[in-house]
C-alpha cells in the first residue's frame, strides 16, 4: 500500500512539474550561461580599465577604487538581467534602488562632492605627495591625498584638512610642480648711494652662490624711485628644492655687504616745519 502511494506521488510531481522544466529549462539554462559569460567579461573589462588608469599614471588607491566601484555595479544589472531572464520582476528591484539612491545622495550631498573632487583630483594630478601648495587661503606640503580630503603639513608643522570638493574647485598654487623657481630680493638704497655700486654687490653675491643658475643668468632692476629710497629688485633663478635657502643666505649677505661698502638702508623721514608767531 505505502509504495503504490509513493508511485502514485512520483506520478503527479513527473506530470505537474515536467512540463514546467520542458517550458523553463531553457531559459534558465540560457541564463545561467549568461551569467557565466558575462561574470567572465566583467572580470576582463575591470581589468582593462585597471590597466588603463595605469598607463595613465593614476593614483594607486584610485585605480582600485574605480575598478572595484565599476565592477560592482557593472555585476549589479548582470544579476539583475538574469534575474529577469528567468521571469522575476526586477521592476520593484529598480525603483527601491533608485528611491534608495536618491535619498543617500541627498543625504550625502557635501560628501559626494569631496569624493568627485577626490576623483579629479588623483586623476588630473593637480599636486603630488610632496608638493608645496596654496590653496583655500592656505599653504602647506601635501601629506597625502585622500578620497574625501587631503592633508596638508604647514612650515611649522600643523596639519590641515582640506575638502577634496572645494580644493577641486578653487584655484591652487603648486610651487614644486617645475623644476626651478625664480627668487626676488628687493631692497632700497639712499638716494645718494651709487646705483651700479649696489648692483655689482648684488650680482657678485648672485655669482657666488653655487646654487644660483648661470642660465638664466642673474639681473638687477631699479623697480621705481619711492619717497625715501631708490628700489632694486635682484631676480635670480634657482632649483625649487633651494629657494628658501638662496633667499635667506642672499639676504643676510647683503645687509653685511652694504654695511661693508658704506651703502645704506634709508628709513622713513619727515620733514617738520616750525613756525612761530610773534605774541
Amino acid at each position: 500500500m505505502q509504495d503504490s502511494t509513493i508511485e502514485t506521488w512520483l506520478q503527479e510531481t513527473k506530470a505537474n512539474w515536467l512540463p514546467l522544466l520542458v517550458e523553463h529549462g531553457s531559459h534558465i539554462l540560457f541564463a545561467l550561461i549568461t551569467l557565466a559569460i558575462g561574470w567572465w567579461l566583467i572580470s576582463r573589462i575591470t581589468n582593462g580599465l585597471a590597466n588603463f588608469l595605469q598607463q595613465r599614471k593614476a593614483d594607486a588607491m584610485l585605480t582600485g577604487f574605480l575598478s572595484s566601484l565599476f565592477s560592482a555595479m557593472l555585476r549589479i544589472l548582470l544579476l539583475l538581467s538574469v534575474a529577469s531572464m528567468i521571469g522575476i520582476q526586477t521592476t520593484s528591484f529598480l525603483a527601491l534602488i533608485g528611491t534608495a539612491g536618491l535619498a543617500v545622495g541627498l543625504a550625502l550631498q557635501g560628501s559626494l562632492a569631496n569624493f568627485a573632487g577626490g576623483v579629479l583630483i588623483l586623476f588630473l594630478r593637480p599636486f603630488r605627495a610632496g608638493d608645496y601648495i596654496e590653496a583655500q587661503g592656505v599653504g602647506g606640503t601635501v601629506e597625502s591625498i585622500l578620497i574625501f580630503h587631503t592633508l596638508l603639513r604647514t612650515a611649522d608643522n600643523k596639519t590641515i584638512i582640506l575638502p577634496n570638493g572645494a580644493l577641486s574647485n578653487g584655484s591652487i598654487t603648486n610651487y614644486s610642480r617645475k623644476p626651478t623657481r625664480r627668487v626676488d630680493i628687493n631692497v632700497g638704497i639712499d638716494y645718494g648711494d651709487d646705483i651700479k655700486q649696489a648692483r655689482a654687490i648684488l650680482l657678485g653675491l648672485a655669482a657666488a652662490d653655487e646654487r644660483v643658475l648661470k642660465d638664466p643668468a642673474a639681473i638687477v632692476h631699479l623697480v621705481s624711485l619711492g619717497d625715501n629710497s631708490v628700489n632694486l629688485s635682484l631676480r635670480m633663478w634657482t632649483k625649487s628644492a633651494d629657494f628658501w635657502g638662496v633667499f635667506f643666505s642672499i639676504q643676510e649677505q647683503m645687509k653685511e655687504s652694504f654695511d661693508r661698502e658704506g651703502i645704506s638702508f634709508p628709513f622713513p623721514q619727515r620733514t617738520v616745519h616750525i613756525s612761530q608767531q610773534a605774541e
